[in-house]
């Protein structure tokens, strides 16, 4: 009771206040616990039967055990079943829930099907490879799940948009992995843009990580197929190719088929809190120029070095009405992070140590009062899957939902169609999302899937 008192007083400091909050934060980092309220909790403390929630996880990979994790530890959570196409990595996630609850219940699935079919659950957390992104995502929302899912949202734009449809159409709660929402720098950060304090924003500037070449080195051939992985419904609705171990798990991130490289990886982060920050969570640029330099041989063929500029037109964001220019580039232009650059000061955030980054021009506007204008953001500084677990109870929004995380990959989509024409300017309906004039173009936006392999209606 002593931590949960601590964390009751932690909550209620002014939020206004980002010294205050910084403290609150760390309390948070290092395992305070959130103190459910009593009307989620039976007569002897333990959390209700009718607001438990009952979940599972479909992909259980580095990420998606990572992610278990954190959710399991959550009162009121109950898992009861893991999905994975790998043996190895169902069997271990298989083995820390049962060690977690001190028992054998948790059921092991290889086809995510099978597991949606199940009438007990409440939730699933979804930790997949880019093209596995959609299928299971539209399913678990038709039958009513709500969905703790990795970023990025989708492969392409047009599935990304079928998740949303989805999502919105059944009414179920979604928390992209954009965890960067949930710390206090982002949102401080976010606020004194949003509130006006570095006057009208020009230019955001998004570095994200430089991109992955194969070492000529590693065999680039058929390799045999480890025992206990499934590698043909790994591919599932991917074109076919021979196994490479190389390919497959983590390296997915490196070849087009499965994903967009570093771009699309790290774009869901630091690209959803360019938009955060700007107002245009559900908006797009009008224009769209990229250049980039991808591998000339090996297994991966995603860009290494990228620099991509959107440019957003007038009424796009509240802060700069006019329009002002996005800019993501890997690290050989920007450092990691977010930088909003205004007439009247900028603003930097990015990740590290407890509290992250946050620096300011001036410097005051680090802890200064935003005045009677001042807008706030939704506030999550305690907990992402905390938040998660409290909107599926609340039945509130989370604070990464699904359209937002849909813009956010638009950004790095965007910029890998006009890389991949050869660093052409497209013209870019952030409404329609479709191009304009420009039927190549829009013939990547989506991707034809391998065998009977289908979006979900």
């Amino acid at each position: 009771m002593k931590s949960e008192k601590k964390d009751a007083t932690a909550k209620k400091l002014s939020r206004r206040n980002f010294l205050q909050r910084t403290t609150a934060a760390t309390a948070a980092a290092v395992g305070i616990p959130m103190i459910i309220p009593a009307s989620a909790r039976g007569a002897d403390g333990h959390v209700a039967p009718s607001n438990r929630i009952v979940m599972a996880s479909i992909g259980v990979g580095s990420q998606g055990t990572g992610d278990m994790g954190d959710l399991i530890k959550i009162k009121g959570v109950q898992y009861v079943a893991v999905c994975d196409v790998d043996a190895d990595h169902r069997k271990n996630a298989q083995n820390k829930v049962n060690e977690f609850y001190g028992n054998q219940d948790c059921k092991e699935y290889t086809d995510f099907r099978e597991l949606l079919e199940r009438k007990d659950l409440d939730a699933v957390a979804l930790a997949l490879p880019d093209h596995w992104h959609s299928i299971p995502a539209i399913m678990a929302a038709n039958r009513g799940l709500h969905m703790y899912a990795e970023k990025p949202l989708a492969l392409t734009i047009a599935e990304g948009r079928a998740i949303v449809n989805a999502v919105k159409k059944n009414k179920v709660i979604w928390q992209t992995g954009s965890w960067q929402r949930s710390q206090i720098n982002f949102q401080r950060g976010c606020e004194i843009v949003r509130s006006g304090a570095i006057g009208k924003v020009h230019t955001v500037k998004v570095g994200l990580p430089t991109g992955q070449k194969i070492d000529m080195k590693e065999p680039q051939g058929e390799m045999p197929i480890p025992p206990g992985f499934d590698y043909d419904f790994w591919l599932g609705p991917a074109p076919y190719a021979p196994y490479n171990k190389n390919r497959c798990h983590w390296n997915f991130r490196w070849i087009l088929d499965y994903s967009g490289g570093q771009l699309t990886d790290w774009v869901g982060h630091h690209g959803d809190i360019a938009n955060w920050g700007m107002g245009t969570e559900h908006t797009g640029p009008e224009s769209i120029k990229a250049h980039g330099e991808f591998p000339r041989e090996g297994l991966w063929n995603t860009a290494i070095h990228y620099n991509i500029e959107c440019k957003y037109g007038k009424g796009a964001s509240p802060v700069s009405p006019d329009g002002f220019t996005m800019l993501l580039a890997d690290g050989a232009t920007f450092p990691m992070g977010t930088r909003f650059e205004g007439t009247d000061g900028w603003v930097f955030v990015d990740r590290g140590g407890r509290t992250g980054k946050l620096e300011t021009y001036p410097e005051s506007l680090k802890t200064a009062d935003l005045g009677p204008k001042a807008v706030h953001l939704y506030d999550s500084a305690y907990n992402h899957f905390q938040n998660f677990a409290d909107c599926v109870r609340s039945k509130k929004q989370a604070i990464a939902p699904v359209e937002p995380a849909h813009r956010a990959i638009s950004l790095g989509h965007l910029g890998n169609i006009s890389m991949r024409l050869g660093g052409c300017e497209l013209k870019w309906n952030p409404k329609t999302e479709q191009f304009i004039n420009d039927t190549t173009a829009d013939r990547m936006l989506e991707r034809a899937m391998r065998g009977t392999w289908h979006l979900p209606a």
